[in-house]
């Protein structure tokens, strides 16, 4: 076979079959081909880095009640998850944000991560660093300083957007609890195969 046959034959093992590396080498050396083959026919991994489904997140309200705000009793939501892939992701992570904040916005509200793959984050997770019950989490830090969620408390007067953004990585993080969002962002770097976000909001 040419040098081409050969390479062209490398990628449709690697890319179309969804071969593991070793498999495909021990196919190549049988149709006498692997002297043809340089390292840059193989991609660094089997593609699931380039994954990126989606995951379908929904919070029953489109307005927030006062509950689940600094003017109530300042607990997280109900979050629904669907289309969890079990086959490519090991865990999700969550952050809250409101883009609309004062001073550029990206005010974090509430990061999580090492979440067990489930369908529904129930409402009133617990604002401790490692969490047990109603689920596996480790929380980090929000803009408020605290750990675990912190409701909306927009300026009087106005209404903010908060974003719920769900990821489904393909590992647990090595991440210590009580760390920030720019620390999860960087831990995450990678590991996303799958993402999903919703959006509320909340006026004063």
């Amino acid at each position: 076979m040419s040098v081409h046959q050969c390479d062209e034959m490398a990628r449709n093992l690697v890319w179309l079959e969804n071969r593991d590396l070793l498999t495909t080498i021990r196919m190549l050396v049988r149709i006498r081909c692997i002297t043809f083959i340089m390292p840059p026919v193989y991609p660094p991994t089997t593609g699931r880095q380039n994954i990126m489904e989606e995951l379908k997140v929904k919070i029953s309200v489109k307005i927030l009640p006062n509950d689940y705000t600094c003017d109530g009793q300042d607990i997280s939501p109900e979050i629904n998850i669907g289309s969890v892939n079990t086959k490519i992701a090991k865990s999700l992570a969550i952050i809250v944000n409101d883009p609309d904040a004062p001073g550029g916005g990206g005010f974090v509200h509430w990061i999580a991560w090492n979440m067990e793959l489930v369908r529904m984050i129930p409402e009133k997770i617990p604002k401790t660093l490692i969490v047990t019950f109603p689920l596996k989490a480790v929380q980090g830090k929000n803009s408020f300083g605290k750990i675990g969620y912190s409701g909306p408390c927009p300026p009087r007067g106005q209404t903010h957007r908060y974003f719920f953004k769900v990821y489904g990585l393909d590992t647990d993080l090595s991440l210590a609890a009580g760390s920030t969002k720019d620390q999860l962002v960087k831990a995450m770097e990678g590991h996303v195969v799958q993402y999903g976000e919703t959006y509320v909001t909340y006026g004063r």
